[in-house]
Formats: C-alpha cells, sequence, structure tokens
C-alpha cells in the first residue's frame, strides 16, 4: 500500500474509516494525479470561466469607451485652446446677425471685419455660450478636432461648389447697391 498521509494514518487509527476504503481514495488519487487525459471541468468551472470571459470583455469595453471619452474631451480643450489663442479681436457698432440652433445670433463687427465674413476669410465659433472670430486657418484646425464648435462658415461652400451662373448672378447684382438697413 502507498504511504498515507498523517491526516488518514489517524483517521485509521481512530478506526474512523476502513484500511480497504482507505486504499482506494489513495488509488484514486494517484490514478487522477497520474492520468495522461485532463479531468473533465465541472459545470461550476465552466461557468466560473465564462463569467470571468464576460468580466474580463466588460472591462475591455468599459476600458475603449473611457479612452475614447478622454481623447474627444482632449480634442475639445485643444480646439478651445486654439480659439482662444487665434481669435480676431472685434470692434464696430454693426451686428453681423447669423442663425444658431434655430435662433438668429449676433457679433458686433466693422466693416472690414463684416467683408471678411461674407467671403469666407473669417469664420464664426462657438466658445462655451459666446461667438468668436477666426481666421480660416485656425477654424480649419478647430473642425479637424471638433466640427461642432463651428458656427457660420460661407468659405466652405464656396469651395465645394463653385457654379458660374452663381458668379452671373454676383455680376448682375454688384451694380445694385443695398441699403444700409437691409443688411443684417
Amino acid at each position: 500500500m502507498a504511504k498515507a498521509n498523517p491526516l488518514q494514518e489517524q483517521l485509521l487509527k481512530a478506526g474512523l474509516v476502513k484500511k480497504s476504503k482507505l486504499a482506494e481514495v489513495v488509488r484514486e488519487q494517484n490514478k487522477q494525479r497520474h492520468s495522461k487525459e485532463p479531468s473533465l471541468p465541472s459545470e461550476i468551472q465552466l461557468e466560473a470561466e465564462r463569467s470571468r470571459a464576460e468580466k474580463v470583455e466588460r472591462d475591455r469595453a468599459l476600458a475603449a469607451e473611457s479612452k475614447a471619452q478622454a481623447r474627444l474631451a482632449e480634442l475639445r480643450a485643444q480646439a478651445r485652446q486654439i480659439i482662444q489663442d487665434r481669435k480676431v479681436p472685434r470692434s464696430g457698432e454693426s451686428e453681423y446677425r447669423f442663425p444658431v440652433d434655430g435662433a438668429i445670433r449676433s457679433v458686433l463687427v466693422n466693416d472690414d471685419l463684416r467683408r471678411k465674413l461674407a467671403c469666407g476669410a473669417l469664420v464664426i465659433v462657438r466658445l462655451q455660450q459666446h461667438f468668436e472670430l477666426l481666421p480660416r486657418a485656425a477654424a480649419e484646425k478647430v473642425r479637424e478636432r471638433d466640427a461642432s464648435m463651428i458656427v457660420l462658415d460661407h468659405g466652405q461652400n464656396a469651395d465645394t461648389e463653385p457654379s458660374a451662373a452663381s458668379s452671373e448672378d454676383d455680376a448682375y447684382y454688384a451694380q445694385f447697391k443695398v441699403p444700409d438697413d437691409l443688411i443684417w
């Protein structure tokens, strides 16, 4: 008989187990220890492994989501910094009105700024609850980071869709003076 461990010897001496039962348990343990086939996992082990895999997948998804949110926050912060650094100082008494979220907003500009806005050299961007004017180059950098900050860009439509008919119309209407009270 194989050497039994101390607990088994004590149980045998106390008469709590029979010698044949002890030999059978020892054979079974040796068989399990030396068998070449791995024992089949129990239902509990399978469920534990499945729950571990689900938890790992959930953790991975949460980490990816938080990483994406952090990246988005970083891009927005970069866009805000570009706006702060490159905003054009506004001066003038004339209001330039533009639509934002279904409402008409306005900024005070002078005639030079109005012309630059109309031709697309300047772009209006939203910075929290305020509106700022940016040069086109800075506005493109902001658009790369967060396009939702761009409120008004007249130059974007001109770049994507030049048409001969509109330039003919512009040339025709250029001969007429627009009254001051119609400029808004």
